[in-house]
């Protein structure tokens, strides 16, 4: 694992599933981009236990995945430090079914939702889907302020220039 200081607060990590293209074999027709990230027990090993675990479902194919940025929090600040990256996967799930799915995978994992911004074990937001623009109560997509979290802003940076 390489791990890298990049400014105050913010620390960038590399192993052999972060950062990684992967050849799937498996196409579907639409392409998105997820957020993932948390700051409960052991997150990097988690988003490793998770990229298996999308490796194996049908229902999506693993195509990408952005070094693990280690990054203060925000909103409620009194807890640890997150950890986060972005996946680019396929699907042919459309994207409220695709949410559902998300939601059951952080469940999963052991999220609980106690109050906004509460410390997670795991935390997964479509960032883009597939050209989209959505605006309900339950999906916003593209993901309101993606552009101004380093959490997203960096590894997709790092994933984009290295296609």
């Amino acid at each position: 694992m390489l791990k890298r200081p990049l400014a105050p607060g913010l620390t960038l990590y590399r192993d052999r599933r972060f950062p990684a293209r992967r050849h799937a074999a498996r196409h579907h027709r639409y392409r998105t981009v997820v957020g993932i990230g948390g700051n409960v027990g052991d997150v990097r090993r988690r988003f490793h236990r998770l990229a298996v675990a999308l490796e194996r479902d049908r229902r999506v194919a693993l195509l990408q995945s952005g070094p693990i940025l280690k990054n203060p929090p925000f909103g409620f600040l009194e807890q640890a430090d997150f950890y986060n990256s972005v996946l680019e996967l396929s699907t042919s799930m459309q994207p409220r079914p695709f949410l559902r799915y998300l939601l059951h995978l952080e469940q999963r994992f052991g999220r609980k939702r106690p109050f906004p911004n509460a410390p997670r074990t795991l935390d997964l937001d479509i960032l883009f889907f597939d050209g989209r623009r959505i605006n309900r109560a339950d999906l916003q997509v593209p993901h309101p302020h993606w552009n101004e979290r380093s959490s997203v802003v960096i590894p997709l940076a790092w994933m984009g220039a290295h296609r």
